[in-house]
């Protein structure tokens, strides 16, 4: 299928792992597997590696999941539990449901140009878009179920020069007669995943450009003129956030960052209850413009944020939350973060 990287999905409870090479979907319960799989899936990982990490543990223990890989023309699936994917090809849709018995079921098809996975109740009607990483979906398609935009065409690059007009006698002068334009407006048929096709006035959200991994969150500038919030962490480092700050025990940058320049700041983990890439701090944008956001990166035993006025908070992996002056972050193993003013 073209454009690879690109997903359309509807937030929702469950994990959506979204890699080059595969996709993984898990249910709310799988948390601790999420970190594992997130790592080897953006390391490019394939169908074989993906599916015997999945199951090392065996079956008993997981509930449901969703795993679809692509190599080529050829599209494999699979899945169990309370789970369904639907593909198109230039012949047919196959439905492909889950299994609530001991085994999974498993399909290998080709041709595919349209593929759409559902998990879960979804708790928005409107598509987001995310270019890969780790998301909370009740759906997910590809290609996206929204139009992504269109570069504008520069008006003066190989323009043809215009040529000048030949003068012409003025024509008598005739009776003014009323225009009237007209503007067609085209709503192209959208194939859903069961085959029919829609129809009608339908409005697609407005594109934003959303940061990896962080459904609703536009993009926001590699770095600010000023820092919006000053990092404290309980090993006395202090980190200004300017960019993108990534916090681990040994976090590295994210394929889907490439244009970002990452502050990356390792903090001790004597027990390895820290993620190696664990959270991440960022300058806000759209409606947290000026302020701090943070976001759990799928780390393996989860953050907990205390904020000034507000209850402790387990953090949702791949959702960004708005950093109060005075707020902890706590990582586990002895580590937290003092949010201060810059």
């Amino acid at each position: 299928m073209s454009d690879p990287r690109t997903w359309s999905f509807r937030p929702g409870s469950w994990f959506g792992i979204l890699g080059e090479r595969a996709t993984v979907v898990l249910p709310p319960s799988e948390k601790a597997r999420v970190a594992a799989l997130w790592e080897l899936v953006d390391d490019g990982a394939g169908f074989d590696e993906t599916l015997d990490a999945l199951i090392s543990s065996g079956l008993r223990d997981l509930p449901g999941f969703v795993l679809v890989s692509e190599s080529g023309d050829e599209t494999r699936v699979v899945l169990r539990g309370a789970a369904s994917a639907h593909f198109a090809t230039a012949d047919e849709v196959v439905h492909v449901e889950g299994d609530g018995g001991t085994t999974w079921v498993e399909r290998t098809l080709t041709g595919v140009v349209r593929m759409r996975i559902e998990v879960a109740d979804e708790e928005s009607s409107d598509d987001l878009l995310v270019a890969g990483g780790l998301v909370r979906i009740a759906t997910v398609e590809h290609p996206p179920a929204v139009a992504l935009p269109q570069p504008e065409a520069d008006a003066d690059a190989d323009a043809e020069p215009t040529p000048e007009p030949t003068p012409t006698p003025e024509p008598p002068a005739e009776p003014p007669t009323e225009a009237v334009a007209v503007i067609d407006a085209e709503v192209a048929d959208d194939a859903d995943h069961d085959g029919e096709t829609r129809t009608g006035s339908v409005e697609r959200p407005e594109f934003v450009r959303e940061q990896p991994g962080i459904p609703g969150q536009p993009l926001a500038p590699p770095i600010t003129a000023r820092p919006v919030a000053r990092l404290v962490i309980s090993n006395g480092e202090a980190v200004e956030v300017d960019r993108v700050v990534l916090v681990g025990r040994a976090p590295e940058p994210r394929r889907a960052s490439v244009g970002e320049q990452p502050r990356l700041v390792t903090v001790p983990s004597p027990h390895q209850e820290i993620s190696s890439t664990h959270l991440e701090v960022r300058p806000g944008s759209g409606a947290d413009h000026g302020s701090a956001v943070v976001t759990d990166l799928g780390s393996t035993n989860g953050t907990l944020l205390v904020q000034p006025g507000l209850p402790p908070e387990d953090l949702k992996a791949g959702i960004a939350v708005q950093l109060i002056p005075g707020a902890v972050v706590d990582l586990g193993d002895g580590v937290t973060i003092q949010v201060e003013n810059p």
